[in-house]
């Protein structure tokens, strides 16, 4: 059995007797597609001015999009290459980044900054 599988297997949801949980099954092929351009398009259909952002494929990772909105809110997904990236920010309708080239956006660092702020005073609090 190889490394993957046995990593996908820790990692899915475990009954306290030890046995997987029923529909813990990872998601694989299309439907792995399929969900993911779902979440996509759900998060460009709730926020605002959203801008893709394409990451390349790197030695510890796969090719990823990046959705970044006005307000700096971001999320990540694997995506099968670059050029699906592209193709699935002209079927979202959203303006499409190579990160090589362009950097990302301060907006998005900004966010990051906030919501660790954020965080930590919530641990204060209690």
């Amino acid at each position: 059995m190889g490394i993957l599988r046995r990593m996908a297997r820790r990692l899915r949801p475990r009954r306290s007797d030890g046995s997987a949980a029923p529909g813990a099954a990872l998601p694989t092929g299309r439907a792995a597609r399929e969900a993911t351009a779902a979440y996509l398009g759900e998060f460009v259909r709730t926020h605002v001015g959203v801008e893709a952002y394409v990451e390349p494929v790197t030695r510890v990772t796969p090719a990823t999009v990046m959705l970044v909105a006005t307000d700096g809110e971001w999320t990540r997904r694997r995506v099968p290459d670059t050029r699906a990236a592209f193709l699935l920010a002209r079927e979202l309708g959203i303006p499409a980044y190579d990160v090589q080239r362009t950097g990302y956006p301060q907006r998005m660092r900004d966010w990051n900054s906030r919501q660790r702020i954020l965080q930590r005073r919530r641990a204060a609090r209690g």
